[in-house]
């Protein structure tokens, strides 16, 4: 995977956004006072580590996305675990009930030892529709957990950039639907690519091996 050193920081709008919300004492991905852990999804549970993202880390991306649950978070506060990556819609009539149906397949092969280490991340192309409560209920009616699911959504300029750099391909028609890649992407703990699953109802044997081998590289350090 390239580098994504040479990718532009747009420091002044993220800095404002920064300290809007630090004003109205709301932090990004940090967990708010009083809330549970376990009723918030895996974006929202902890703060980033300290240590800096590799050059071929997805997580140097200084995006803003939103959760179903409301909160603003950067895809750094996902690191330190395994993450299984597609990008989708809600509002797609056949190929993402697929994909997602894929990505529980992946979830239920995994061992019982390794699952409760790994999540799954869901980014919706549909920056239009795929508001937060659209996305909490595509999460309640097609069973999502909160223990290991994440949905999120965000502006259109941010999920160009993040389909390009996961490989994904796809285009708005006339009707609102989106032609799409069907790509499911394993990212390391530090948010680097290092599996992909091309296409509907594959065998999910090999992403669950790279997963395995990663959630048993995490434990051994």
């Amino acid at each position: 995977m390239k580098s994504l050193r040479s990718l532009p920081v747009r420091g002044c709008v993220l800095l404002s956004l920064f300290l809007a919300l630090f004003a109205s004492g709301a932090g990004i991905g940090l967990p708010q006072a009083g809330e549970p852990p376990a009723e918030r999804p895996p974006c929202c549970r902890t703060a980033p580590t300290n240590s800096p993202p590799t050059g071929g880390s997805l997580y140097q991306l200084e995006s803003i996305w939103t959760s179903d649950v409301g909160a603003r978070v950067r895809l750094r506060v996902l690191e330190g675990r395994p993450q299984v990556v597609a990008l989708f819609f809600t509002h797609c009539e056949y190929a993402c009930p697929v994909l997602v149906r894929d990505l529980k397949r992946i979830e239920a092969a995994l061992p019982e030892t390794i699952r409760p280490s790994v999540d799954f991340l869901l980014i919706s192309l549909d920056s239009e529709r795929d508001t937060p409560a659209v996305l909490a209920e595509y999460r309640e009616s097609h069973r999502l957990g909160l223990d290991h699911w994440t949905l999120l959504t965000g502006a259109g300029d941010d999920v160009r950039e993040l389909a390009a750099l996961l490989g994904v391909n796809y285009r708005k028609d006339a009707r609102g639907q989106y032609s799409h890649s069907n790509l499911i992407t394993v990212l390391n703990a530090r948010g680097e690519v290092i599996h992909q699953q091309a296409g509907l109802d594959q065998d999910p044997a090999a992403t669950v091996a790279a997963l395995v081998k990663e959630a048993g590289s995490v434990r051994a350090k």
